[in-house]
C-alpha cells in the first residue's frame, strides 16, 4: 500500500511540474508578428539569422547591434512563435573553417 501511495504521488508531482512548465512555455507564445513587432519596439531586436529546425519549425535569432540583447525564436508551421532563450552581449562573428589539417 506504501509503494502504491509513492507511486502515485510521484505521478502526481510529475504531472505538476510539467503542467507548470507548459503553462510557463505558452506565456512566451505569440503570433509571429506580435513577436517580432514586440522584439522591435522594446528591445530593439531584429533578425540576424534564420534555419530550419526539427518539424519544419523555423528558429531565428533576433539582436540589438546597439544594445547587444539577442532573442532566439522558434515559429511553428501554425505560425505560432514561441521564445526559446535571451541574452546580453550579442556578437556577431565570421569564424573560417578549419583547414583538414588544424586540430578541431
Amino acid at each position: 500500500m506504501k509503494q502504491d501511495f509513492w507511486k502515485f504521488s510521484l505521478l502526481g508531482l510529475g504531472a505538476l511540474i510539467a503542467s507548470t512548465t507548459m503553462v510557463k512555455a505558452q506565456q512566451n507564445c505569440a503570433p509571429r508578428s506580435q513577436v517580432v513587432e514586440r522584439l522591435a519596439s522594446a528591445y530593439g531586436e531584429t533578425r540576424h539569422s534564420i534555419g530550419l529546425g526539427h518539424n519544419n519549425t523555423v528558429i531565428e535569432i533576433f539582436a540589438s547591434r546597439d544594445t547587444g540583447t539577442w532573442t532566439i525564436a522558434m515559429t511553428n508551421t501554425a505560425g505560432t512563435t514561441c521564445l526559446v532563450a535571451s541574452g546580453q552581449a550579442f556578437e556577431t562573428l565570421a569564424d573560417s573553417l578549419p583547414t583538414p589539417s588544424d586540430d578541431a
